[in-house]
């Protein structure tokens, strides 16, 4: 089942999203943050955009969410998405089910490009594969761009590379962005 994330959830998307954290530099966050913490940026993010969970026989096996890509009224129509599966059920279409969800809520608030920022090595190690721009291409996005060493992290610079996906039409004017807590009942009520 695939529904909004709300501020209870913190803990269980904190247990999967600290796996990346420790051990992984597919985020750049260094430090755990608190459930506080974390609790407060789903509170936040589900002000304008939506933030959602899969869930299987009452356990969070993984999430997905979108934020502003540049927080300027111009960018309105563009968004950045995140995404995290608990570690070990990567593979399992949890993510593309995910994604769909977002991409849907995204066109009711009159999203049209949707990027990723996804770390990236030249050369994998344990700590970094290219899993993550693979995955994103199978789903049709696209490289658009590169930002060389510019994260630090278990001893090795890490880079960046931007992704982007069209979900809508490009207008002379376009239809005025949403923010998703006017969507989010009629959301609900169709899933």
């Amino acid at each position: 089942m695939i529904r909004i994330a709300n501020e209870n959830d913190a803990g269980a998307l904190l247990g999967i999203y600290s796996y990346y954290i420790e051990n992984t530099a597919i985020t750049f966050e260094c430090d755990v943050p608190t459930v506080e913490e974390f609790a407060c940026r789903i509170k936040e993010t589900l002000n304008r955009y939506p933030y959602f969970v899969f869930e299987d026989n009452g356990e969070i096996l993984g999430y997905a969410y979108a934020g502003a890509l540049v927080k300027r009224a111009a960018a309105d129509h563009s968004v950045e998405v995140s995404i995290y599966i608990k570690n070990g059920c990567q593979k399992s279409g949890y993510g593309r089910k995910l994604y769909e969800a977002l991409e849907i809520a995204l066109r009711q608030q009159n999203i049209i490009n949707v990027y990723a920022l996804i770390a990236y090595t030249d050369t994998e190690d344990e700590h970094l594969t290219h899993n993550s721009v693979e995955y994103h291409s199978h789903l049709g996005y696209r490289e658009v761009g590169k930002l060389c060493r510019c994260g630090y992290k278990f001893g090795k610079w890490y880079d960046l590379v931007w992704m982007e996906k069209l979900i809508g039409e490009y207008e002379e004017t376009p239809k005025p962005f949403v923010p998703f807590s006017e969507i989010n009942k009629s959301y609900e009520n169709k899933k």
